[in-house]
């Protein structure tokens, strides 16, 4: 299609989409026949927070092998105030040629040897391995709060999440997932802003609301539940929360309200924004990464010359010439 034909059909959506509800990135979940708006009301903060946050960035691309930075962040948040806030520790991968087999058996996860790998599964282990370290120190009664949806990568066995969901749950710890930039849609549009109009219509332009959207398929492993809530009424948008399917959605969505009150990010979990500030892979990682990796090829006698031919990007400086 050209630009007017795709942006008449884009308008069209975003104008009179109607229909199912989908998730473009999963295929496990059973959704609700109909979405009923409700009030949603403040419950009290949790004592005991922590959130998790993965990061990633590509160090050098040399097309047949690439190296990656990957880390994720861990925050805690207790009885009001930061008591930890840790970037994580930067691991460093590569992968093409095969090489990604080693940069898996490294990270000592229970994904199948035999899978593909790539640097959205490493981040993502890197993120659960923490999320599971943090359930396994968080007090009874906290909240663990993960980035994302509670779906990890489809290559992470779906018994390794629902043995951690039911790990919280005797140590009587909720898990939740809140997603920044969700892919549920209704008759292909995209379903929270539409919902953010018509809470507006029904329940005031300042409501705090929620509603239940879907749930996994029994077959997927953890029973889960997908709701998607404004937290907080500055809150410019609404967000996609997962939890666990025996979780009380009211109660456990009023507890997460209580954390979405910070001024500069109204209706987002304020540990979640420090965790994600913390695992952003910055333009200075990069380089700092680079640089180091650069000391060692002087040590190991690399050439100057032999890695610039490798790792040159030759495509942007020829946009540049």
């Amino acid at each position: 299609m050209d630009i007017d034909a795709t942006a008449d059909r884009v308008a069209s959506l975003l104008l009179h989409g109607g229909g199912g509800l989908r998730d473009e990135t999963s295929s496990g979940l059973e959704f609700e026949a109909s979405l009923a708006l409700a009030p949603l009301s403040r419950g009290a903060a949790p004592r005991d927070c922590w959130a998790v946050d993965g990061g990633q960035a590509l160090v050098a691309d040399a097309r047949s092998l690439q190296v990656y930075a990957t880390r994720a962040a861990t925050v805690r948040w207790r009885d009001g105030r930061s008591v930890l806030e840790d970037e994580g520790r930067l691991q460093v991968h590569l992968l093409g040629c095969g090489e990604e087999r080693a940069a898996l058996a490294a990270l000592d996860s229970p994904v199948d040897p035999r899978a593909a790998v790539d640097v959205n599964l490493l981040r993502d282990w890197g993120e659960w391995k923490a999320v599971a370290a943090a359930v396994d120190a968080a007090d009874p009664g906290a909240v663990v709060l993960v980035d994302g949806d509670l779906q990890p990568d489809w290559r992470i066995p779906a018994w390794w999440l629902a043995a951690l969901v039911a790990r919280a749950a005797d140590r009587r710890v909720l898990l939740a997932g809140v997603t920044k930039h969700s892919s549920l849609s209704r008759g292909g549009a995209p379903l929270l802003g539409a919902l953010e109009q018509e809470a507006t219509v029904e329940l005031g332009a300042r409501a705090t609301w929620w509603t239940k959207v879907a749930r996994t398929r029994p077959e997927v492993g953890a029973g889960l539940q997908v709701l998607v809530a404004r937290l907080d009424p500055d809150a410019p948008f609404a967000f996609r929360v997962d939890l666990p399917a025996d979780a009380d959605p009211e109660a456990s969505l009023g507890a997460l309200s209580a954390l979405c009150d910070d001024a500069a990010f109204p209706g987002y979990p304020y540990p979640l924004s420090v965790a994600d500030r913390l695992a952003a892979c910055a333009t200075w990682v990069r380089a700092d990464v680079w640089d180091r990796m650069a000391e060692r090829f002087d040590r190991l006698g690399v050439p100057l010359d032999v890695r610039e031919r490798a790792f040159a990007d030759r495509h942007r400086m020829m946009e540049r010439a």
